[in-house]
């Protein structure tokens, strides 16, 4: 009998002071306790998902000792004939927790090619409950969330990326549609000006940062107002932090 594919929510960010604060506030307590009885995982990054665990374990005892929890990772580096091997423990009967970063794992996370092979392999998928920042932005920004669409990264290229600004904006506007965007986030600054330069005066532009955190914020103004922030060196504070951008056009 095979094991399940549980997807553990991880928090949006990683800070010492308020990481067990997080976890109670944040992650559900019965996704934390079944969390504390896996012994085998998958994650982007074997080191900070320990130190995720080790939050986490203040609240509830592991099952095992840290130094035999089994952690693979599953990372963009990841060759495809890898992921074979990272369902072994399934097929041998263990449960094991796949998890990210930050917030739900298998939305733009690498780990969704790990689930599409464990359904192939008739493998049980449990999603269970936790934090996405695209979907905590688009319920504060108040733009349309009867649809949308998440687009992950633009081109670097500036020609290239005020161009599929102009496809994306032209969509958004033919079936008023929220579209959603992240960028690396030492570029925030680069995205937020692309997008106040290359949308019209009226699309509404909302920049959501460090979701659930204590230094969240959230603002959605036009494109026109936002040119004018940045004008006055009155942008946002988001500066290398987590960070995801919607427009919709009027």
């Amino acid at each position: 009998m095979t094991g399940t594919l549980y997807l553990i929510p991880n928090t949006l960010g990683l800070n010492e002071d308020q990481q067990v604060n997080l976890l109670a506030s944040i992650i559900p307590d019965t996704v934390q306790k079944m969390t504390a009885e896996l012994s085998h995982f998958v994650a982007e990054n074997a080191k900070t998902t320990r130190a995720y665990l080790k939050y986490l374990s203040q609240a509830h005892p592991l099952q095992k000792a840290m130094q035999e929890i089994q952690i693979s990772e599953l990372n963009i580096n990841t060759p495809a004939q890898a992921l074979e091997g990272l369902l072994q423990p399934l097929l041998q009967g263990h449960d094991v927790g796949l998890i990210s970063e930050a917030g739900v794992p298998a939305v733009a996370d690498p780990g969704a090619n790990l689930v599409r092979l464990a359904h192939q392999r008739n493998i049980k998928v449990r999603p269970l409950v936790g934090p996405s920042s695209l979907l905590l932005a688009l319920m504060g920004s108040g733009l349309n969330g009867q649809s949308f669409a998440f687009y992950g990264y633009l081109p670097t290229d500036a020609a290239l990326r005020a161009k599929r600004i102009k496809e994306l904006e032209e969509r958004s506007k033919k079936e008023k549609q929220t579209q959603l965007l992240i960028e690396t986030p030492y570029r925030n600054a680069a995205m937020l000006e692309a997008l106040s330069n290359h949308c019209n005066p009226g699309t509404l532009i909302c920049v959501a940062t460090d979701l659930s955190l204590d230094t969240e914020s959230l603002q959605t103004k036009t494109a026109a107002e936002w040119k004018s922030s940045l004008n006055k060196q009155q942008g946002p504070d988001f500066h290398k932090k987590p960070t995801v951008f919607l427009f919709l056009s009027n």
